[in-house]
């Protein structure tokens, strides 16, 4: 059988179960982490969204009638009524002597995957019973600090005059050319999943000047590696009357001050993933290196020959990672790579864009935009692409569009950067895959 809910309420999270609380009574509810039954003592650690607790029964200084209910399982869903004592020995150095408990659910008595802490389950297997999984501590460090980043971010922003907004996640057509869209049906027309709020951005800069937006966005490549999924999670920032150098000085300053806030509020996560030395506050403003001054080291250094105008290979990042181990920045990019709404340099071959490498893992891209129309039909016919596809676009920049520059940071990227993660997955709550649509 099983309790009702009734009218308990949690009085308290096992964070708030300080020393300060000794004599006092509280409820707290959560899940059974840990369980022990030593004969006439048993132990139960309670885990809820923030740690957990000791909770300690022993025969003859709680009912009979209690002693006998507590034969829990692993994960048992319960709250517990009882008083707050001190105890060295334990967490935090309290316990909780209960006088009831109420236990809400249960579970299978093998759990698919360890919950215990003991060892890490396989990725897929835990994938697979995601719920479950998410309740490790090893994946509550993983998303405290993922909570912190978020928070942080909005913070930064807003205190530097942003507008935080929300675009349409579903698109007419292929706006910025690609072909790797998920095709969808809307009512009687074929429609797309956005791959990113770039066009959008761009014309709400022209509106509140400074914006940003949290979101997701979605690729139809069917890469599979640790660093690729189909459905991204992104910040994209865009700012009006300003240039590339501007975005620049501002992403880094935002780089610096989200590290600062996780070491200053989620020192414990880090130390639980361990890597509290390794996630540290960087120097700002970031060493920058120009396209060609990246070619000619690769080259000088690694005996590798890139081709100009192509792409840098894996392969080249990897061992330029070894080289720049800190953050660091890649500007002015063959034009002939970047998307028609970059703007060129003074020397048309080269663009007003970068990168924001974390040694050798790319964090960000972004630069300057054309905001300019006639520039911008040009950019659009030299990449092959339609301006009437374009055309509720383009109509934007008859309306004073004024300078604009920005960039699109991939959030789980980072966060796998930031808490030591072996692969992108475990970034992510429900991550989806060319193979995982489920759960």
């Amino acid at each position: 059988m099983l309790d009702e809910l009734g009218d308990w309420r949690k009085t308290h999270y096992t964070k708030d179960v300080s020393p300060e609380l000794v004599g006092q009574e509280v409820i707290l509810g959560g899940w059974v982490r840990n369980y022990r039954d030593l004969g006439g003592l048993k132990f139960i650690n309670l885990q809820d969204k923030y740690g957990e607790r000791q909770i300690t029964l022993k025969k003859g200084d709680i009912s009979d009638e209690l002693f006998e209910k507590a034969k829990l399982g692993y994960q048992y869903c319960i709250m517990v009524k009882g008083k707050v004592k001190t105890f060295k020995k334990a967490p935090g150095g309290i316990e909780i002597i209960p006088s009831d408990i109420k236990i809400l659910n249960k579970t299978p008595e093998k759990l698919p995957i360890d919950m215990t802490g003991e060892t890490i389950s396989e990725l897929d297997l835990r994938l697979n019973n995601r719920p479950l999984d998410l309740r490790s501590q090893r994946n509550q460090a993983i998303f405290d600090i993922r909570g912190q980043v978020l928070n942080s971010i909005r913070k930064f922003l807003t205190e530097r005059d942003f507008t935080e907004i929300t675009t349409p996640k579903i698109i007419g057509s292929a706006t910025e050319g690609g072909t790797e869209l998920f095709p969808i049906m809307y009512f009687d027309k074929e429609a797309f999943l956005t791959q990113s709020a770039q066009l959008y951005k761009e014309q709400l800069s022209g509106v509140y000047e400074r914006v940003y937006e949290i979101s997701p966005a979605f690729r139809a490549e069917k890469s599979r590696t640790r660093r690729h999924v189909c459905e991204i999670f992104t910040l994209d920032v865009e700012m009006a009357f300003s240039n590339m150098y501007d975005v620049l000085t501002v992403l880094e300053e935002l780089v610096h001050k989200v590290i600062k806030d996780i070491r200053e509020n989620q020192i414990t996560a880090l130390r639980f993933l361990n890597m509290e030395n390794k996630t540290i506050i960087p120097e700002i403003p970031f060493p920058r290196y120009k396209y060609d001054e990246i070619l000619e080291l690769i080259e000088n250094k690694f005996s590798l020959n890139i081709e100009w105008g192509e792409d840098i290979s894996t392969e080249a990042y990897r061992k330029l990672g070894n080289e720049l181990t800190e953050y660091y920045y890649i500007t002015h990019w063959p034009m002939i790579i970047k998307p028609f709404y970059i703007m060129h340099s003074k020397n048309p071959k080269y663009s007003e864009s970068f990168d924001l490498q974390m040694g050798w893992l790319e964090l960000t891209s972004g630069g300057s935009r054309v905001h300019n129309k006639d520039h911008l039909i040009a950019a659009l016919e030299s990449k092959g692409l339609n301006p009437i596809s374009f055309k509720s676009h383009l109509k934007v920049f008859d309306f004073g569009m004024p300078p604009h520059a920005g960039f699109g940071l991939g959030i789980d990227r980072w966060i796998t950067f930031l808490c030591g993660l072996d692969d992108i997955r475990e970034s992510i709550f429900y991550p989806r895959t060319p193979d995982r649509l489920t759960p």
